[in-house]
C-alpha cells in the first residue's frame, strides 16, 4: 500500500510539472479575434494575456461603438483562449491523474 502511495505522489508531481510546462507553452499560443467588419483586432495568448489590440481609425470617432467592439471582441477572444487553455490543461491533468477516489475534480 505504501509503495502505491509513493508511486501516486511521484505521478502527481510529474503531472504538476507537465501542467507548468503546458502553461508556459500556452503563453506562446496566440488567439486572434476580430470584429465582423475587421475594424478591431485583438490577440491574446491561450493564458488570456492580451498581446495586441488594433483599432481602425474610423472607430476612434465613435467612442461608444469602440467600447462596444472592445467588449464584444475581447469576450470572444477570452472564450476562445479559455477553451484552448482548458482543453490543453485538462488533457495533461486527466492523463496524469491516478485514480484516487474523490480526486475527479480535475476531469
Amino acid at each position: 500500500m505504501f509503495g502505491d502511495l509513493m508511486g501516486m505522489m511521484g505521478k502527481l508531481k510529474e503531472t504538476q510539472q507537465k501542467i507548468e510546462e503546458t502553461k508556459k507553452r500556452l503563453d506562446s499560443v496566440l488567439i486572434d479575434e476580430q470584429s465582423n467588419d475587421g475594424l478591431l483586432k485583438v490577440t491574446l495568448t491561450a493564458n488570456r494575456t492580451v498581446k495586441s489590440i488594433e483599432i481602425d481609425d474610423s472607430l476612434l470617432e465613435d467612442k461608444e461603438q469602440l467600447e462596444d467592439y472592445l467588449v464584444l471582441v475581447m469576450n470572444k477572444a477570452i472564450q476562445k483562449a479559455t477553451a484552448v487553455n482548458e482543453a490543453e490543461l485538462g488533457a495533461v491533468a486527466k492523463d496524469g491523474m491516478p485514480n484516487i477516489p474523490g480526486m475527479d475534480m480535475f476531469k
